[in-house]
């Protein structure tokens, strides 16, 4: 462990054999999506909080094949933008089957929306009421609030959410715009370490929802528990349903009659993705030998950036290790991917794998210098 950051010396000789193959076949580097870790995920997720229905956020991959797999695993979608609508319109996938949980939206973004199918939005304050008022007959409205997580590696409730406090109001206002506000939403924020803000946040818009539910002429009966659910980037076995336990009892105490919803995205996708990479050369610097990669935190290792995630590394070459950095192909300095790291002597050629990068990878890469992506393969993906 270096930093905080799994690293796995060596590979057993049929895995070794099984990158080498996927490089000799594609190139490097790749993005390689297996399609059963996937299923897996989902199945494992259902099975968990089996009385909530999933929408897939679709900006922690849009990627279509993963897309059609979940879409034919009778996964609904969580959209923020036209792009990701007008991508599941190319796969065919109804908008009636997703939710648009932007709070922020143009009035063409809202119509857009409407021709879609899609027909539930999410909103956080009173600007964004207003716009749906031209709407009010055919939209569905979820209030977003606030529940801050220190635990969480990125806070989502720092840039939306209203305040608990203000959620009555706002609510009450909706009513005289003509508009029914149908229940509430949350997003815990991202890579939780545990499921107590998710129960909290529950139990305070258990609560909330009963007492506004007392002034409207339509209780509010739908609730929203957001996404937060971790990958495993230690490699350490994450236990989901454990996890989930005190969120499946605190939504237990719901009335039965409510519907309710999750927005997953890193849980389902992150571990369904590798990357593989190549040293295309090397250096010794201060004591320190620097591998460079064909891909970097440009690249495919952008969440290291933007997500705060680290995400593991392997070589499959075994032996004594030395201080080792590994660098991306760019000419910026800041595209270094790991430091301080042990690793065994590696060669021009050799390959370096990368574990649970499936979620907020591709999704945020950038093209600066103009080098090509990473292409994304598919491993027993029969779409």
């Amino acid at each position: 462990m270096a930093n905080g950051r799994r690293v796995i010396i060596g590979a057993p000789p049929q895995e070794a054999k099984a990158y080498l193959e996927l490089v000799a076949e594609h190139g490097s580097p790749l993005l390689v999506f297996d399609r059963e870790i996937l299923e897996r995920q989902y199945q494992l997720l259902s099975d968990t909080l089996p009385d909530v229905e999933l929408y897939y956020a679709v900006k922690a991959h849009p990627n279509e094949h993963i897309v059609r797999a979940l879409d034919e695993l009778g996964c609904g979608f969580d959209v923020a933008s036209a792009g990701e609508m007008d991508m599941l319109m190319d796969l065919k996938i109804s908008g009636r089957r997703t939710i648009h949980t932007h709070p922020i939206k143009k009035d063409r973004e809202i119509r857009d929306a409407l021709r879609f199918g899609a027909t539930t939005f999410v909103v956080d304050n009173l600007d964004e009421l207003e716009k749906l008022v031209p709407y009010r007959d055919r939209v569905g409205i979820l209030l977003r609030v606030s529940f801050s997580s220190e635990d969480a590696a990125v806070d989502l409730s720092r840039k939306f959410g209203c305040d608990v406090r203000d959620a009555a109001g706002i609510v009450m206002v909706a009513g005289k715009l003509g508009l029914h506000i149908k229940g509430l939403s949350f997003h815990v924020g991202s890579q939780c370490e545990n499921s107590a803000k998710h129960v909290e946040a529950i139990e305070q818009c258990h609560q909330l929802m009963e007492e506004i539910s007392k002034s409207v002429p339509v209780p509010m009966s739908t609730l929203d528990i957001g996404g937060g659910f971790p990958a495993d980037y230690q490699l350490a076995g994450i236990d989901i349903s454990s996890f989930c336990a005190p969120i499946r009892k605190a939504l237990g105490r719901l009335p039965r009659d409510w519907h309710l919803l999750a927005e997953p995205g890193r849980f389902l996708v992150a571990p369904s993705v590798t990357s593989i990479t190549t040293v295309t050369g090397r250096s010794e610097r201060h004591g320190t030998c620097w591998y460079y990669l064909d891909d970097g935190v440009y690249g495919s290792y952008s969440g290291q950036i933007f997500d705060h995630a680290i995400y593991p590394l392997q070589v499959l070459k075994d032996g004594t290790t030395r201080p080792s950095i590994l660098a991306g192909p760019t000419c910026d300095s800041i595209d270094v991917i790991a430091e301080d790291i042990q690793l065994p002597e590696l060669e021009i050629g050799d390959l370096v794998i990368g574990h649970q990068m499936g979620a907020y990878t591709a999704a945020t890469k950038t093209r600066f210098n103009l080098l090509p992506d990473a292409r994304f393969v598919c491993r027993y993906d029969n779409s």
